[in-house]
């Protein structure tokens, strides 16, 4: 029997929807010449990434049917292969100069729907012609319609503490990453050594096994009596970006990266260094960290290695990005250029024709 007096406990949870969310302006200049487009033809925008996914609007100027064929249709495509549907709102709306830069709204009223690549979505009978010429947003012979997308990611469950109970103890955040490192830095009991760039470090067998699939065959498995007779040489890795490995196993964080002179190395040397070790000891989660990086990266004189580099350790989705910032002629034509595309074209053949064939479906739409 509970106490008298006692507040009874209450507890509350919430189901949230993670989402990402953008806009895209598409604008009609010259819509009078558009008009000869004939019903059930369209014209298409180009391609374009919000929410972490590519789309493309296609515009009817004379209707996509017979029944339309008074009015604009419009329609949003999602522009590329998908394992599952994306569930998707969208909204698409005339827009003038003002409305163009105001932030995007909720569109919690909208209705969910699933893209699939070629399923098209979105209004037969957008707006009648003869009211499009009429209205305020046709101005020079031009008019603009802006999409707002919200794709939703995933759903996931949160508690909240109970209102009842005071808040008397405060617990502070986690510090197992620094006992970790400071392990690691100390050497305090460490069981195996590596001879890394000319460079001794030591380490704790049991901490890398737990870490790393490749170290637990390598220490406990079959070659576990090779490993352990001596000291372990690494012949194909720097010492910078071995430890750097290390810290990342102990702390799961990465420290500042140094080159040998002890100055900051640049941030997409390291990553792609640090790519190909993660690849290599199947450290899976600092692999898609060094994938992240490096998209921050990709441009005209760094994207043909970072697509070879991609390619030959299987990151899917750095290569997508390579591929998405190369389907601009812009970026394309001087890439092609440059040295890295030509040793691309001759260590990763298989990237040149998907590449190829990328570009004969863009010329195709």
């Amino acid at each position: 029997m509970a106490g008298g007096g006692a507040k009874p406990s209450q507890s509350t949870s919430t189901i949230i929807a993670d989402t990402e969310s953008g806009h895209h302006i598409l604008r009609i200049d010259g819509y009078t010449r558009t008009k000869v487009v004939p019903t059930g033809e369209c014209l298409k925008s180009v391609r374009f990434t919000l929410a972490g996914h590519q789309w493309q609007i296609h515009y009817f100027p004379n209707g996509d049917t017979s029944e339309s064929a008074d009015y604009i249709s419009l329609y949003l495509h999602l522009d590329e292969s998908v394992v599952k549907p994306v569930k998707a709102q969208h909204l698409v709306r005339l827009v003038d100069g003002l409305e163009e830069q105001d932030p995007s709204p909720s569109l919690a009223k909208e209705e969910v729907f699933s893209f699939m690549r070629y399923v098209a979505l979105g209004k037969s009978k957008f707006l009648k012609r003869v009211h499009l010429e009429k209205s305020k947003f046709l101005r020079d012979d031009s008019f603009a319609v802006r999409c707002d997308i919200v794709v939703i990611k995933e759903f996931r469950a949160e508690g909240m503490a109970s209102e009842a109970a005071p808040a008397f103890i405060s617990v502070p955040a986690s510090d197992l990453h620094m006992h970790f490192g400071d392990l690691l830095h100390s050497e305090k009991g460490a069981d195996v050594v590596f001879e890394v760039g000319g460079q001794t470090l030591m380490a704790h067998r049991c901490v890398l096994a737990a870490r790393s699939p490749v170290f637990n065959v390598e220490l406990f498995g079959k070659m576990k009596e090779s490993v352990c007779a001596g000291v372990i040489c690494i012949d194909d890795m720097e010492a910078q970006v071995f430890k750097a490995l290390l810290t990342f196993i102990y702390t799961d964080s990465l420290p500042t990266m140094t080159n040998k002179e002890g100055e900051e190395e640049d941030g997409d040397v390291m990553a792609q260094h640090l790519l190909v070790a993660a690849d290599r000891y199947d450290i899976k989660r600092l692999k898609l960290i060094c994938e992240e990086k490096l998209c921050k990266y990709i441009e005209v004189g760094t994207v043909a290695t970072i697509l070879t580099l991609a390619d030959q350790h299987h990151c899917h989705g750095l290569k997508k990005a390579c591929f998405s910032f190369l389907s601009s002629p812009a970026n394309l034509r001087p890439t092609m250029a440059t040295d890295g595309f030509d040793h691309l074209s001759r260590s990763c053949p298989g990237v040149t024709k998907e590449l190829m064939a990328m570009l004969c479906d863009l010329v195709i739409k």
